[in-house]
């Protein structure tokens, strides 16, 4: 097991996790692999491994605060389940072979990702970005291969495709709280499957680290996952007192400091 000082601090991530998931609705994904990378080097962990293993134990953290935002909007009858399907498939296409393809690629590249995907959004917010609406009506060849585009980009940078789902269906006319709520269910498929992909591609490397599934660092997703979905209700009545323009203002400095401090914790890897 791990020190006890670091089992107190995967507790305090979990807890900060939490309540920004719940305070501006993302999937906690983005926010934790930065963490989780400057977490692993602190530990001590091989410098090879610890992208990978901030990838997908991040996916999997994601599994238990997907679900619960999933129940919360079910109950309100906000998703568009005629949607979930298409999207989820290719979504869990996209996610699983990306996995595969990440275990492949050199930690440096996949954090310069990562930061540059972080930094697009903060700047899509600053700039108030919108893509127009399309009206047409939605097919569901274009929900697979949207959906596969969307998990392809999330499982590389382990965030749970709300930025990139609630775009497209912003988009395609979904009016932006369903687009939410329908997001979030489109987020439980493609941390399940992306945490499986990334269990399967890393089994072999990390034969020699103790408690881990692949790249999946099991004393990191029991202790975040538990202390996240406690959190994250506070975060959710917080969000509800403040305006919608602070809450995207948030969302997109935070968004920038990850992605500054995603290239400091990997500014030692070799390309």
């Amino acid at each position: 097991m791990p020190e006890l000082t670091f089992i107190i601090v995967y507790i305090l991530t979990g807890i900060t996790v939490g309540f920004i998931a719940g305070l501006l609705g993302a999937g906690g994904g983005g926010i934790l692999v930065p963490l989780l990378t400057t977490i692993f080097t602190w530990q001590g962990i091989n410098p090879e491994h610890v992208i990978h293993l901030a990838l997908g134990t991040a996916l999997s953290c994601m599994i238990l605060s997907s679900a619960a935002s999933t129940r919360a909007h079910a109950a309100r009858q906000a998703i568009a389940w005629k949607l979930v399907g298409g999207l989820a498939v290719g979504i869990s296409a996209g996610a699983f072979l990306t996995t595969h393809v990440a275990a492949a690629i050199k930690p440096f590249y996949i954090a310069v990702f990562f930061s540059a995907f972080m930094a697009l959004i903060a700047l899509q917010v600053f700039i108030k970005w919108q893509p127009s609406r399309d009206n047409r009506p939605i097919r569901q060849q274009e929900l697979i291969t949207s959906g596969f585009f969307i998990g392809a980009v999330s499982a590389l940078a382990a965030v749970g495709g709300g930025f990139l789902s609630v775009m497209y269906l912003s988009y395609k006319n979904i009016d932006i709280k369903r687009a939410v709520a329908t997001s979030a269910a489109i987020g439980l498929p493609l941390a399940i499957v992306g945490s499986v992909g990334y269990m399967i591609s890393g089994w072999s490397d990390t034969l020699s680290l103790p408690l881990t599934l692949g790249y999946v660092y099991l004393p990191a997703f029991v202790v975040i996952s538990v202390s996240s979905v406690l959190m994250a209700p506070l975060g959710v009545r917080c969000s509800h007192a403040l305006p919608e323009a602070s809450l995207k203002k948030i969302f997109a400095i935070l968004s920038l400091l990850l992605s500054i401090r995603m290239l400091f914790s990997v500014s030692t890897l070799q390309m």
